[in-house]
């Protein structure tokens, strides 16, 4: 039996799906007339933030995070689409069935991707890269959209391979391989490694995997800290976190962000009520509780403002709202706001359900998705 060479366990097989553009992709499904076209979900020509980006808008430079108005400079025939989560969130329950036809390990991301253990599966295959392009088959199949997929011994390098071969495709990446592929692959392009940390490292004249793998640990975790270890695992292929079917929850909330900034305490108690109205029926539909509420402000000048309080029981709805409303008092609110959230946290649980959140080995047979070896 092959082994992991990360410790003496069989190798993992780990599916990493990622659906193409997913939001942007869904508005273009329903909408026929917006097909091959450049549009983004969120925001308008004025104001917001780009929530997804078709792959049309994408060769205008224009992606998630970014102004809303900018985009709308880099495109001016760009089209913008209003977020539609609960459609969104329909089309991921569907996947998530998918899914589960093939294993219980399933440990989702965010709607538009998750992680899949299928070591052992309930089709009894043995090939993951073929239980991958299944999937994948399926989800074209039942809601017409497009997956990429990676497989590999690690979330890591699942997560990474999903990348490389995307729209609508999948690639692998053999345990004999990882080293040799991670040695070559740019510092930017390492799952985990943010945009700040990347630039500190090519300060450092870390610039792709082989560079990082000449640093000692000591080095690493003196300039990285506890990530240091982490760093220096990845770029050798080690990743031991397992897929987690259950997520710990933390939070949850609601928020908005407006068309008009708001000025007045009268607009700002009447914007946050249908806010507060959300987060009651997310709270209702979870039954969770917390014991904190926490009141969010973003300003016209993007800074960021938050108020908390805890309370000794479980607040009810009416006092969720009292709670919201004394924080929104607590003091002067002194720049206009562009956007408002509540939530809870504290919550009454330690672990949740697995579910679809708030933008988503082997023996690998010979395919023609698989990760060529240089």
């Amino acid at each position: 039996m092959e082994t992991n060479p990360e410790s003496l366990s069989p190798i993992r097989k780990i599916i990493h799906v990622d659906m193409d553009a997913f939001y942007a992709s869904v508005e273009q499904l329903d909408h026929p007339e917006w097909r091959g076209k450049p549009l983004v979900v969120g925001g308008n020509e004025a104001r917001g933030v780009v929530a997804a980006a078709s792959y049309e808008a994408r060769k205008y430079g224009i992606h998630s995070a970014m102004s809303s108005a900018l985009a709308a400079k880099k495109c001016p025939h760009l089209i913008f689409a209003r977020p539609r989560f609960e459609r969104y969130k329909e089309i991921s329950l569907q996947i998530r069935e998918i899914f589960y036809e093939y294993t219980d390990l399933v440990e989702p991301l965010s709607l538009d991707e998750a992680f899949l253990d299928v070591t052992e599966n309930k089709v009894n295959l043995k090939s993951a890269i073929l239980i991958a392009r299944q999937i994948r088959e399926k989800i074209k199949e039942k809601t017409g959209l497009n997956a990429s997929a990676g497989v590999s011994y690690n979330k890591f390098l699942a997560k990474t391979a999903s990348d490389l071969n995307k729209p609508n495709g999948q690639a692998v990446i053999l345990p004999e391989e990882a080293e040799a592929f991670l040695e070559k692959l740019p510092i930017g392009k390492f799952f985990g490694i943010g945009k700040v940390t990347a630039e500190k490292m090519q300060q450092l004249g870390i610039h792709n995997g082989l560079d990082l793998k000449q640093y000692s640990l000591q080095f690493l975790t003196k300039k990285f800290g506890k990530s240091g270890l982490h760093y220096f695992n990845i770029v050798r292929g080690i990743h031991l976190s397992e897929v987690q079917p259950h997520r710990v929850r933390k939070s949850l909330s609601a928020e908005n962000t407006f068309e008009k900034d708001l000025i007045t305490l009268p607009e700002l108690e009447e914007n946050l009520h249908p806010i507060f109205e959300e987060v009651i029926r997310r709270i209702e539909k979870s039954g969770i509780k917390g014991r904190t509420v926490t009141l969010k402000i973003k300003h016209s000048d993007f800074t960021l403002q938050t108020r908390s309080k805890t309370v000794e029981q479980y607040p009810d709805s009416e006092t969720i709202w009292k709670i919201g409303l004394e924080l929104l008092h607590q003091q002067e609110i002194p720049k206009p706001v562009r956007l408002l959230g509540l939530g809870i946290s504290n919550l009454n649980i330690t672990e949740e359900q697995v579910h679809f959140g708030e933008q988503l080995n082997i023996p690998f047979e010979e395919s023609k998705d698989h990760y060529p070896k240089k």
